[in-house]
């Protein structure tokens, strides 16, 4: 391939642009990442992986879904547009901030508190008390560093034909160059060889935004 050629399948900056106007926010989702760029931590998803959210949401009729990190809620709000209007979206974060953002992004947006449950509390401390199998999609959209060991049990929520999706696996680059080892990069690497190597779970990468592992477990 020369120099002068776009790799194939068009993945140019001009492409993720693209994506992302394609992906249109409500003012709620647009006040939401304004608030999250503020905050400390990882940044709020692209709206081009939001809506892929509301997609594999809608497709799997998801009612029960669990967002490890809560993004300042901009990533429950794309996920509860994707889910059943019965669905309930269960959000963990360690920071408060982050917390706070997320209970007034649903607030603005006009969720009923009856859809939306935010717990204060790291994966260690809440994962256990998550009921096992009964989640339809488990989204992490946290640093890595916070949930990589817990791996086992964020799969464990998952039931017979959910996935698992995790946001940021190829933020940087890192992931692709060998002589990276910098602690959120070895993560992702010992994550996504977990994943892949799992012959319980279908997976893939996409390249959208900072990239999405997801993982379906076989039914």
């Amino acid at each position: 391939m020369s120099a002068e050629q776009p790799p194939p399948g068009g993945g140019t900056a001009e492409g993720a642009a693209y994506a992302d106007r394609f992906a249109v926010e409500t003012p709620e989702m647009v006040a939401a990442r304004s608030r999250a760029l503020q905050l400390p931590g990882s940044p709020p998803v692209e709206p081009a992986v939001g809506a892929v959210l509301a997609v594999l949401a809608a497709g799997a009729g998801a009612r029960s879904v669990v967002s490890i990190g809560s993004g300042g809620g901009l990533a429950g709000l794309w996920l509860l547009r994707g889910m059943r209007t019965d669905g309930v979206l269960t959000a963990l974060d360690g920071d408060p901030e982050q917390l706070r953002a997320a209970r007034k992004a649903f607030a603005d947006a006009g969720v009923a508190p009856s859809r939306a449950r935010l717990i204060f509390g790291t994966p260690a401390e809440v994962l256990p008390r998550l009921s096992p199998g009964a989640y339809d999609m488990v989204v992490c959209a946290g640093p890595p560093r916070e949930y990589a060991e817990h791996l086992p049990a964020l799969l464990g929520l998952v039931r017979a034909g959910g996935s698992l999706t995790c946001h940021g696996l190829l933020s940087g680059g890192r992931i692709a160059d060998r002589t990276a080892r910098d602690p959120q990069t070895v993560a992702w690497r010992e994550m996504a060889r977990a994943v892949r190597e799992d012959e319980t779970l279908l997976s893939a990468v996409l390249p959208i935004g900072t990239g999405l592992l997801v993982a379906t477990r076989r039914s």
